[in-house]
């Protein structure tokens, strides 16, 4: 499956953001999918996951309460809704997929998905 992400900018700290993730290539509501982002000089971290269905979710406990993950799976795209948004967040921000097969429970570990996006940046103003 082939990952895009988009809706990465400029944006004031205390904003909002929502980036997307549209698919291709294989059919969608096979895949869990996850949000993660690298900060400049830093490792790649878990932001958020979600599974085939779109009936659970997961944070990491940074954005807990201010990002929110969705999916469309008639439109083969998984947004990232971000709100209060704070200086630390800026980043670049990458989608990633996995097979939902035998596979119920968030995964946090980056090298545990096979497929990811190219990347959006964002970044948070003062």
């Amino acid at each position: 499956v082939q990952l895009q992400a988009s809706g990465g900018g400029l944006v004031q700290a205390g904003g909002s953001l929502r980036l997307s993730c549209t698919a291709s290539g294989r059919t969608f509501s096979n895949y869990n999918l996850a949000w993660f982002r690298q900060a400049p000089e830093k490792e790649r971290e878990f932001v958020g996951w979600i599974l085939w269905s779109g009936g659970r979710t997961d944070y990491a406990d940074s954005v807990k309460g201010r990002f929110t993950i969705s999916r469309d799976n008639a439109k083969n795209t998984v947004y990232l809704q971000m709100g209060s948004l704070k200086l630390d967040d800026t980043a670049v921000y990458y989608c990633a997929a996995r097979t939902a097969y035998n596979s119920p429970a968030p995964i946090t570990a980056g090298d545990s998905y096979f497929y990811w996006g190219q990347g959006t940046l964002v970044t948070v103003s003062s």
